[in-house]
């Protein structure tokens, strides 16, 4: 059984500085996802033996158990590819355009984006999708790690508003957190994922095809 395992960073701990913290970075990486890695490889070890048992009592906790653990695993691990050393400023071309579109601008953008981060109830994500059914960038929130994600939206880009990725620095201040970031975001990689999702197919009637049929 292949497991997960803890991907390396592209750049040291302390690149993010001032931005994000290196002892943030450290904990946040070789702990806090690490967590989800493990949790996520135990999930997965206990829904083997319950098939090797037939003993399917516990199936739906260890099911809850990986959904929760493994998202946490992969929202990190988008994260962590959604931040550099050399980010921050806008992003350019097919992204920008449509930024444009469907926010009215950047700075619509980047409100709404915090705003989702701002209030998240506890823990959990503000997350740039696209929406393959309506053909165009959405943000939404997810509580804890798996909770309320738009079916079918593709992330590109997820903040962690999480209090372990940002007490330890700004402390109760998370909205100082929220502003920094936008210094390191990864717009190169943030718009190589929006053109690649943009081209997947996923079976899932547009809004733009609707509106074809519409007209016929």
């Amino acid at each position: 059984m292949e497991k997960y395992v803890l991907p390396d960073l592209d750049y040291d701990y302390g690149a993010l500085e001032p931005h994000i913290s290196a002892k943030i970075m450290e904990l946040h990486h070789s702990k806090h996802h690490l967590a989800y890695v493990n949790g996520a490889n135990q999930a997965l070890e206990g829904l083997k033996e319950a098939q090797e048992t037939k003993n399917f009592a516990r199936v739906a906790a260890l099911e809850h158990a990986l959904a929760f653990n493994l998202s946490g695993h992969i929202l990190h691990s988008l994260f962590w590819k959604n931040l550099s050393p050399n980010g921050g400023g806008k992003p350019e071309g097919e992204l920008a355009r449509a930024i444009d579109r469907d926010f009215g601008s950047f700075e619509g953008l980047k409100g709404q984006f915090v705003n989702a981060a701002m209030t998240t109830m506890g823990s959990g994500w503000a997350v740039l999708a696209w929406d393959p059914a309506g053909q165009r960038l959405i943000t939404t929130e997810i509580h804890d790690h798996q909770s309320e994600m738009t079916p079918g939206a593709v992330p590109l880009m997820v903040l962690d508003a999480w209090e372990h990725a940002y007490y330890l620095q700004y402390q109760n201040d998370k909205a100082k957190f929220f502003e920094a970031v936008w210094n390191v975001w990864n717009w190169k990689d943030i718009g190589e994922r929006y053109n690649k999702a943009k081209a997947a197919e996923v079976g899932i009637a547009s809004a733009a095809t609707s509106k074809k049929g519409a007209a016929r």
